[in-house]
Formats: structure tokens, sequence, C-alpha cells
């Protein structure tokens, strides 16, 4: 199935396994929300569990952590990823803390679920890439799957756990479909996983970058280059082991990433293989990003967006070294 309906089945499968379990959202009942993933689950669910709110992101979530409190376990659609920032004192001064500040009286289990990254030609504050600023905040979990199976089963482990999820979802693979195992997940939320395996070199990402790194190793190895991918799955906390098993035997890496390089989740990951794998490394942690300025217009995406040449290219320059 596609992306999106897999996430339509889990929140589906979510809401029947518990009546705690609603949603929140502008346009996410009778319309079925911009990306069509909630279709159907007002008209199953009825209006008290799908609910349609006003266009106001601070005080959908407000609600949500108020409804939590309540032994809620509310899920909450920001429609596009550059809307969420209404919203931001909320998740970050709030959300976040308020279990440690009850000293784990009270647990959060809240789902935020965001549209982000580009490819689908939007304009200003509809292809945007946040996920910084929520991994960077200690008490949010920020996931972000990149299969629809993937998608199928995280979004109900997210719902499941008791701390607040942000959860990424890669607008630009809602459509492409893939196989979706409904009958055992294939590993826990906050797991990486290697999605290729190569001896030359690692690549590392999440989200649709993914897609363009399986695209990069897929012309390397046209040219005699054997690349390894590993799909990150969770941005916070970040699964090093599988990332370090990889470096230690390819010796290079590559991280890519959609959002701009300045501060970023790729800064981050390179600066811990650096730490835990320096003795490793035959070549230094190179970057792949978005460049540091504001999500271009559409026309230009394409060449704000990194590609697979611009992974080649840095995968050249580490094999130099």
């Amino acid at each position: 199935m596609s992306f999106g309906k897999a996430l339509n089945a889990g929140l589906r499968k979510a809401m029947i396994d518990s009546d705690r379990v609603l949603m929140m959202g502008e346009d996410i009942g009778r319309l079925g929300g911009v990306f069509r993933v909630t279709e159907g689950l007002q008209a199953e669910f009825g209006p008290r569990r799908v609910l349609d709110t006003p266009l106001a992101e601070s005080g959908i979530v407000g609600t949500a952590i108020g409804l939590a409190m309540n032994g809620f376990r509310p899920v909450v659609e920001i429609q596009f990823d550059g809307f969420v920032f209404p919203a931001f004192d909320q998740i970050t001064t709030q959300l976040a803390k308020l279990t440690n500040r009850h000293e784990g009286a009270i647990s959060l289990p809240v789902v935020i679920r965001i549209p982000y990254g580009g490819h689908i030609g939007a304009v200003e504050h509809h292809q945007e890439s946040p996920e910084a600023y929520f991994a960077h905040t200690p008490g949010l979990r920020v996931v972000s799957p990149s299969t629809p199976n993937d998608a199928y089963w995280m979004i109900q482990d997210a719902i499941a756990s008791n701390d607040p999820v942000i959860f990424m979802e890669p607008k630009s693979r809602y459509w492409p479909k893939g196989e979706v195992d409904t009958s055992a997940r294939a590993l826990p939320l906050h797991a990486s996983r290697v999605v290729r395996t190569g001896t030359d070199v690692t690549l590392v990402g999440h989200g649709a970058m993914v897609t363009t790194l399986l695209q990069a190793a897929a012309l390397a190895e046209a040219e005699g280059t054997s690349c390894e991918v590993v799909d990150l799955r969770s941005l916070s906390p970040i699964d090093y082991a599988p990332i370090l098993e990889s470096v230690r035997s390819t010796g290079r890496v590559i991280v890519a990433q959609e959002a701009s390089q300045n501060a970023s989740l790729g800064s981050e990951i390179a600066a811990t293989i650096a730490e835990r794998a320096f003795f490793s490394l035959e070549a230094p942690v190179l970057r792949v990003s978005g460049f540091d300025t504001p999500f271009p217009a559409a026309k230009l995406e394409g060449s704000f967006l990194p590609d697979a040449d611009r992974v080649l290219e840095a995968v050249d320059r580490a094999l130099a070294y």
C-alpha cells in the first residue's frame, strides 16, 4: 500500500485497539486531511474522536496536552511543516517538560504528526525541515519513517508511547507504494536499520532522503563503488549501533539530509561518529544537506534539495582521501 494509506491503516488500528485514542486537526475529519491520511476515520469513529479544529495550532496542541493529562491519547495533525511554529511554545515549554516538572507523576502520550520536507513544489511555509528544533528539545521523542511498512507500525508505536512523540512524515513519500506486513513489526520504534549493505562508504539519512541515498548507491555500484545505506528512523533518540558498526567496516561516511546544515541533525551525527569511531575513519565525515537559506520558491527546490548527484560527489571526495 502507499505510505499515506499505511498511516491511515495504522491510525485506524490504534483507534480500534483503544477508545482513548482520538485525533485533532484542521480539516482532518470530513476532508480527511490535506494529504488524505485520515480519510474515512471520522465516518467510522465519529466526530467526537476525529475532531475538525479551528485554525489555531497553539490551541490544538494545548487542548491535546489537557486531554493527555486526563487519560486520553490524542494524535494531533499539523497541516504543513511550517504551520507548527504557532504551537512551538506549547510543544517545547509545556509538552516536553510537564512530565519532568511533575517528577514523573504524569505522562503525556501526545503524538504530533508533521508532514515535512520538499519535493512537492509547494510555496513558503509548506516545505520545511524543522526536525532539529524538536530533536534538540529534551522530553520529546522524534521519529521519521521512510517506508509504508514503517509508517504502519511506527505510528502505532508512537501512539502507545507514554512520552510525547513528534512524528515527522516525509510528504513526498505519501504516494509511492511498498509492502506492508500487518502481522508483525520489524523493529522497535527507535531502532535504526541498514537498508542496503556495502563495503566502501556508509550513507546515513532519514525520511525521503533514504530514497535519494538508495538511488545514489545504485548509481555508485554501476561505477564499482559499494555503498551501505542506513535509515535512521528515529531522530531522538538516535540508535547509533548500526551506524557505528557500518562505519567501522567501511571507514567512510556521508550524512545526508534535506534540512539546512548549520547546527543540524547531520552535524550532531557527524560529531558523534568522529567521537566514537575516530580510529576507524579513513576520511572526514562529510555532510550533504540543503543550503543555509530559507526554503526557496518551487522552481528552485531542485537546486536546494540534495539529489543523488550531490551525494555521489561527496562519495567521490570521501574516496579521494
